[in-house]
């Protein structure tokens, strides 16, 4: 991990080629792969350590307008998109690396891109980001930025937009202790994985929403609403494909996994369950897994005499 770190550390001093005089597209194109590249970053670091990577990438292709011209309103909309896709990364990073008021500064920054390029799809992925970074403060308000986000869905939309966008409507509603929304949400995200077209394409930011992360999603929007005996199944099966060494985020779904464990009395298997998810945490630079795990592991307080409890509160402790 710190190999990585370091490597995160040094990217924004890279050398990146200055625009020509006259922008064409191909630069343009150029300026997206890189995005992508650096997007992968995202699969085994935390917010902590790819913020000020996302952001630089923002702040460079702001400034690449002040340093040529364009060749083409063309490249101009495609240049606007690609700045909502890096302000929309960029928050991310914000987001998970406990940076609040700048995620949601970024995700404003995005939607307003997106509006201008006139791209429905990370115009709906602004909206949903949005429902995510105001859940923890204001839930209504949050349901309606993702039912907004929703509302962007066409006949176009990419399926696995589609499937994100209903995921995270399904989130906020879960959150906010709405069941019947939350199994109407997660119904649409499953019928829009299931009637992709074969060959559709797919935006590289959206192209990781598979059944597996909709099974995780599942479970996690039910133990939510503290429902065990759907979330166990949903979480234990995807988890069971989710590898390792996308430590961050199998450290979080493992969290509900644990909880879920406990709502159900399966106290022993909660602790295994958190055991491996603090495991999996140590060293990653995201304040959201142990945001997570922290609460479960004061609910497993009271069973301390049971070996595995036992276990995992010392090495907490130790």
């Amino acid at each position: 991990m710190a190999t990585a770190t370091g490597l995160a550390a040094a990217l924004p001093a890279l050398h990146q080629a200055a625009p020509p005089a006259r922008i064409p597209l191909s630069y343009v194109d150029r300026l997206r792969e890189r995005t992508v590249r650096l997007r992968r970053l995202d699969d085994i670091l935390g917010g902590g350590d790819t913020y000020r990577v996302y952001l630089a990438e923002v702040q460079r292709t702001k400034a690449v307008p002040q340093r040529g011209s364009f060749a083409g309103d063309d490249v101009r909309r495609h240049l606007t998109v690609l700045l909502a896709e890096q302000a929309q990364q960029a928050g991310w990073a914000a987001f998970d690396g406990g940076r609040g008021k700048e995620a949601a500064s970024l995700y404003e920054e995005s939607r307003t891109y997106a509006r201008e390029a006139g791209d429905s799809d990370l115009h709906g992925n602004s909206l949903a980001f949005l429902a995510c970074g105001t859940l923890a403060h204001d839930r209504r308000t949050a349901v309606g930025f993702a039912q907004d986000s929703c509302a962007t869905i066409t006949d176009r939309t990419p399926a696995t937009v589609r499937a994100l966008l209903y995921e995270r409507l399904a989130w906020a509603c879960a959150v906010n202790g709405e069941a019947a929304g939350t199994e109407a949400a997660l119904d649409s995200a499953r019928e829009s994985l299931e009637t992709a077209q074969d060959g559709e394409p797919q935006p590289d930011w959206s192209v990781w929403v598979d059944r597996t992360e909709l099974g995780i999603m599942t479970g996690r929007c039910w133990t939510e609403l503290a429902r065990p005996l759907r979330a166990v199944p949903a979480l234990t099966d995807a988890l069971g494909r989710y590898p390792d060494e996308y430590a961050r985020d199998k450290a979080l779904y493992l969290s509900w996994l644990a909880e879920a464990f406990l709502r159900a009395g399966e106290v022993e298997q909660a602790a295994v369950t958190a055991d491996r998810a603090l495991h999996l945490a140590t060293g990653v630079a995201s304040i959201r897994p142990m945001q997570r795990i922290a609460p479960v592991l004061e609910s497993l307080r009271p069973h301390g005499q049971l070996p595995e409890v036992r276990g995992v509160l010392e090495r907490v402790a130790s």
